[in-house]
């Protein structure tokens, strides 16, 4: 595992944090020698198959879904 003391990872935090990301190695900070913390590359994402059809299953029809929602009547755009 590679070590680094933590004032060098203070200076380049952000290239040490891709450099793990990119190697998925791990990185061990350092102060005199002493290991203070870890840098660990994140679990990896569980992803779905695909999102199409994602939903397959959740909805269910109630009522007529053919028919207008209200009567001709209440609609403002047919009254004269």
């Amino acid at each position: 595992m590679e070590q680094i003391a933590i004032s060098q990872f203070k200076a380049t935090c952000s290239s040490v944090l891709e450099r793990v990301r990119k190697t998925r190695k791990p990185v061990l900070i350092t102060r005199f020698g002493v290991p203070v913390a870890e840098v660990v590359p994140p679990s990896a994402r569980k992803r779905p198959a695909g999102w199409l059809g994602a939903l397959k299953g959740t909805g269910r029809i109630v009522g007529d879904i053919v028919a207008p929602a209200t009567e001709e009547e209440d609609w403002e755009v047919l009254r004269p």
